[in-house]
C-alpha cells in the first residue's frame, strides 16, 4: 500500500500499466519499498561557470539526507545557470533574464513529467533564484527554497580612489574589480594594481556578497516563506549551511504530510508586499522590481510595477548594506540576517505579519525566536539611514509605464542635463571607455528592453566604469535595459515602454534635456506632447533582427518589465487529480 502522501507519482508507479514505469525506476536503484514512499525532486543549478553555483552539490546531498530521514525518495536533477559575471558587458548578457524563463520551465518538466509529490530547489546565481522560485510557485506541491549564500569579500592590496571598499579596511569584493576597470581608464590606479585587486577580490566559492541581486532576491525567498527563516544570510563556505540542508529535506516532508503549507498560500500579496518592503529598506537590487511580480504571476497575482511602487514609497532605509552603504551579507549574517531585517519592519508597522512562513506559523510569531535590529548594520525603523527607502519608481513622459532607480547611497536625488543617444550597449561603452562624455550628460542606451534586446541586458560594466572614472554621479545613465544589483550612481533603468515596443526613449534625439526628480517620482524630457507626436509620426522601427533559437522564442513570447518580463499567460492548475487517474489494478 503506498504512503498516503504519495499524491502524484502514484500515477507512475501503481497499476497494471505501470510495470514499465517501475522497471525504469528499478534501474535507477528503486526497489519495492522505495516505491511505496513519496518521490520528493531537488532540483539545483550546480555549475562550475560560476562560483555562486559551485557549492550546490554539497547542499543538495544533504537536502537527500534530511528528505531520506523524513520517509522519502530523494530524487536529484538540475537546471542550467548562465552567470551573469563572465556574461555581462558582451552578446552574452542576452542570455541572463532568458535563463530564468528556461530554470522556472525546468522546474515545471522535471516535476510534473514525473509525478513528484514535492520539491527542495536550490539556487545560488542572479536569475537561478527567481527562476527556481518562480517554478516552485508554478507546480505548487509542498517546496522548501535554498540559497546557496554568499562569498567572503577578499581584499584589496590598496585603497582604491572611489571603489566599494573605501574606509572598510582595505576589503574588496567582484564590485571592487569592476569599478577599478574605470579608475585604471582614468589613469588614477596602474594595470598591475588591477591585476592584483582581480586575483584577490573573490575567494571563495558563493555568490556576490553585497546587497546585489543573489542576495536580495534569497531575501526575498525567506521573507516571503519558501525559505527557511534565518537560512538566506548564511556565508557559503559556513558548515551551517549542511545543517540547513538536512532541515530543509525534513521540512519538506512535514509539508507533505501536513498537506502544507503550499507555495501558493505563501504567496500572497500581503507576503509580495512584505518582500518588496525587505529590498526597499535595505537598498537591495533593482532587479527585484522585475522578478517579484513575475513570482506573483505564478501565483495568479497580478503584482505590477504599480504595486511595487506603492510599497517602495512608504519604507525608510534601515540597511546600511552595499553597493550603497558599507556592510555585506557575513556583516548581515552576523548582525541577526533577514529575520533582524523583519523584525525591525514589524516594529516599525511596515509588516504583515499575519503571513505565513514555510512550518506554518504566523511570521510576527515566528519572528520572535530571532534578535531585532543591530543598531548598525540594521537599524530601528525610528532612527532610519533615511527616511526614503533605498529604491524608488519613477514616472513622467518618458516611463509612462514606470522606471527604477535605486537611491541608496546617492548624495543627491535631482539631475538635470542634456541626452546622449546610443541604440547599444556597445556604442555607450566605447564611448565611456574613450572617456569622450562630459558632466551633465544623460547617456540614452535603448533597444535593450526585453523584446528590443532581446533579453534586456544588464548595464554593470558600463555603470561601475563611470562610478570608477569618478563621474558617477556627474552624469546619469537611462535605459530600457537592466541593472546589476552592485550598480550604484544616477542609473535609470527597466524604462517603460521600451524602444522597439513605441515608448518615448524611442523620440529622444542628442540634446534633449531630461530631468530626473527622485523626491517626487519624476523622469522627463523637456517637450511638448505635440513635439512627442510629432516625433513619433516620424520615427522607423529598427529593422528586425534574425534571431533563431532561444532569442527567437523569447522575444515573440516576454511581455512588458512592468509586468515582470514573463513568458505566459498565468498560473494553472495541475490537471492531474491522483484520486482518479484510473489503473489501481
Amino acid at each position: 500500500m503506498a504512503s498516503l502522501n504519495k499524491h502524484r507519482s502514484r500515477m507512475v508507479t501503481e497499476g497494471v500499466t505501470r510495470a514499465p514505469h517501475r522497471a525504469f525506476l528499478r534501474a535507477t536503484g528503486l526497489d519495492d519499498a522505495a516505491m511505496q514512499k513519496p518521490f520528493v525532486a531537488i532540483v539545483d543549478t550546480f555549475g562550475e561557470n560560476t562560483p555562486c553555483s559551485m557549492s550546490l552539490n554539497q547542499i543538495s546531498d544533504n537536502v537527500r539526507l534530511g528528505v531520506a530521514a523524513g520517509g522519502g525518495v530523494p530524487i536529484r536533477g538540475s537546471a542550467i545557470s548562465v552567470s551573469d559575471g563572465t556574461s555581462m558587458n558582451h552578446a552574452g548578457m542576452r542570455m541572463s533574464l532568458v535563463s530564468r524563463e528556461v530554470v522556472a520551465d525546468s522546474v515545471e518538466l522535471f516535476v510534473r513529467a514525473h509525478g513528484y509529490d514535492a520539491l527542495v530547489g536550490v539556487a545560488g546565481c542572479d536569475k537561478t533564484l527567481p527562476g527556481i522560485l518562480m517554478g516552485m510557485v508554478r507546480v505548487n506541491v509542498p517546496g522548501v527554497f535554498l540559497f546557496g549564500g554568499a562569498m567572503l569579500p577578499g581584499t584589496a592590496p590598496a585603497a582604491i580612489p572611489g571603489s566599494a571598499s573605501a574606509g572598510l579596511q582595505r576589503q574588496a569584493t567582484i564590485l571592487t574589480t569592476i569599478e577599478a576597470v574605470g579608475t585604471t581608464q582614468r589613469g588614477d590606479l596602474s594595470r598591475e594594481q588591477l591585476d592584483e585587486i582581480e586575483k584577490r577580490c573573490a575567494p571563495t566559492a558563493g555568490s556576490c556578497p553585497g546587497q546585489f541581486t543573489a542576495n536580495t532576491m534569497a531575501m526575498v525567498a525567506e521573507t516571503l516563506g519558501l525559505a527557511p527563516l534565518g537560512s538566506a544570510m548564511v556565508p557559503a563556505v559556513y558548515s551551517e549551511r549542511i545543517a540547513i540542508a538536512r532541515r530543509a529535506g525534513e521540512t519538506v516532508m512535514n509539508a507533505l504530510k501536513a498537506g502544507g503549507p503550499l507555495p501558493r498560500d505563501l504567496v500572497t500579496r500581503e507576503s509580495l508586499e512584505n518582500a518588496c518592503a525587505a529590498v526597499a529598506a535595505t537598498g537591495g537590487s533593482t532587479n527585484a522590481a522585475l522578478h517579484i511580480p513575475a513570482i506573483a504571476h505564478e501565483a495568479g497575482i497580478r503584482f505590477t510595477l504599480d504595486d511595487v511602487e506603492r510599497v517602495f514609497a512608504r519604507i525608510p532605509l534601515i540597511g546600511d548594506l552595499q553597493p550603497g552603504g558599507r556592510y555585506l551579507a557575513q556583516d548581515l549574517y552576523h548582525a541577526g540576517g533577514v529575520p533582524a531585517v523583519l523584525n525591525a519592519l514589524l516594529e516599525g508597522g511596515y509588516l504583515h505579519g499575519d503571513v505565513l512562513t514555510l512550518e506554518g506559523e504566523p511570521l510576527a510569531q515566528a519572528l520572535k525566536r530571532f534578535a531585532g535590529p543591530d543598531g548598525e548594520v540594521v537599524r530601528a525603523c525610528a532612527t532610519p539611514i533615511s527616511d526614503n527607502g533605498g529604491l524608488v519608481i519613477l514616472r513622467g513622459n518618458l516611463a509612462p509605464d514606470g522606471a527604477c532607480l535605486k537611491i541608496a547611497g546617492l548624495k543627491s536625488l535631482t539631475f538635470s542635463g542634456t541626452a546622449r543617444i546610443f541604440e547599444c550597449e556597445e556604442d555607450c561603452m566605447a564611448v565611456v571607455a574613450a572617456r569622450a562624455y562630459r558632466e551633465g550628460d544623460v547617456l540614452v542606451i535603448r533597444n535593450e528592453g526585453p523584446k528590443g534586446g532581446p533579453g534586456m541586458r544588464e548595464m554593470l560594466s558600463v555603470t561601475a566604469a563611470i562610478y570608477g572614472q569618478g563621474m558617477g554621479e556627474k552624469v546619469a545613465l537611462l535605459t530600457d535595459g537592466r541593472f546589476s544589483g552592485a550598480t550604484r550612481g544616477m542609473c535609470i533603468g527597466y524604462v517603460g515602454p521600451e524602444a522597439v515596443e513605441g515608448g518615448p526613449i524611442a523620440l529622444l534625439r542628442e540634446g534633449d534635456l531630461i530631468h530626473i526628480d527622485a523626491r517626487s517620482g519624476i523622469l522627463r524630457v523637456e517637450l511638448s506632447d505635440a513635439e512627442l507626436d510629432a516625433r513619433r509620426a516620424q520615427v522607423r522601427r529598427p529593422a528586425t533582427k534574425r534571431l533563431a533559437g532561444v532569442l527567437e522564442k523569447y522575444a515573440a513570447l516576454v511581455g512588458p518589465a512592468h509586468l515582470g518580463a514573463v513568458t505566459h499567460s498565468g498560473n494553472l492548475d495541475w490537471p492531474y487529480d491522483p484520486r482518479t487517474h484510473g489503473d489501481e489494478a
